[in-house]
């Protein structure tokens, strides 16, 4: 660890204030709690609430592991890693089994997260009001009368201009009844993993000095009319390349020197163990 910085980078007060802002947020889900975002020696769009959240929360004894698009290999995810292990020493892993804290942009573990583990996700965009509603004091007061005629509207003129739901990612869903909670940019393939979820997610916004969370087993339901229910990307007839998995979000690549497309499992982790399952 470089003794130069506190455990953890952040002093321990900005920590116990952090943490506050993350237990009202626990307690009320899917609300968005302000805190008081600080300043980190990374560029802005390297996901700063999320990594305030880990700093914050991470102890001696976890273990941590960092996704970016599922995969353990990117360059954001490989940074983030080496700056949390400079100023923490704590072991890094890329079995999320293993891992007691995962921060994530933007996808959610094919594996089933348990009890204990927490996941904790870099959000750009907080409000998921802000596509129907561009004043924050607006969004604010369509969220304490639950108000969100707008967004139904949004979603009801998307199906007539194209037959479909257009929201590809950041799908909006329904906190406990209450809250409507944008879930970062994720796929709509990982909305209902967190519904119902043995783990905690926690979101952290930066920029937009907003922290919320969805607690464990708590519900949490994509928008959708009672006739037209929700649909999630669909992979029928497609498989990993590597693993040959057919039930995981897939990213579409293209082959540059024989031409044609292909599929890969989005997260690495998963397929890399799906793969040593088969070798055995």
């Amino acid at each position: 660890m470089n003794k130069n910085y506190n455990f953890a980078f952040l002093d321990e007060g900005s920590k116990r204030e952090i943490r506050r802002a993350s237990l009202k947020a626990v307690a009320i889900p899917g609300y968005q709690v302000p805190f008081g975002s600080r300043e980190l020696p990374i560029g802005r769009g390297w996901g700063t609430g999320g990594i305030q959240l880990t700093l914050s929360l991470i102890g001696p004894d976890d273990v941590l592991k960092v996704i970016d698009q599922g995969s353990d290999e990117s360059v954001n995810a490989v940074n983030i890693k080496k700056f949390v292990g400079l100023c923490t020493d704590i072991k890094t892993t890329t079995d999320t089994r293993e891992a007691t804290l995962i921060q994530t942009r933007h996808r959610i573990p094919e594996i089933p997260l348990k009890d204990g583990q927490i996941l904790v996700f870099q959000v750009p965009i907080p409000e998921p009001l802000r596509i129907v509603e561009a004043r924050e004091e607006v969004t604010k007061k369509m969220h304490a009368e639950k108000d969100y005629a707008p967004m139904w509207l949004q979603l009801y003129e998307s199906l007539v201009k194209y037959k479909k739901v257009t929201i590809p990612s950041e799908y909006p869903c329904m906190v406990e009844g209450r809250y409507m909670m944008n879930p970062s940019p994720i796929p709509k393939f990982d909305n209902p993993k967190l519904h119902k979820a043995e783990c905690l997610y926690l979101f952290g916004a930066g920029r937009e000095k907003k922290i919320y969370a969805v607690p464990p087993h708590t519900e949490v339901i994509s928008l959708a009319f009672d006739d037209i229910p929700f649909e999630k990307e669909n992979f029928a007839g497609k498989r990993c390349r590597l693993c040959g998995s057919a039930d995981t979000y897939l990213d579409e690549m293209f082959d540059r020197q024989n031409g044609g497309k292909f599929y890969q499992c989005s997260d690495t982790s998963y397929c890399k163990e799906v793969q040593r399952n088969v070798a055995q």
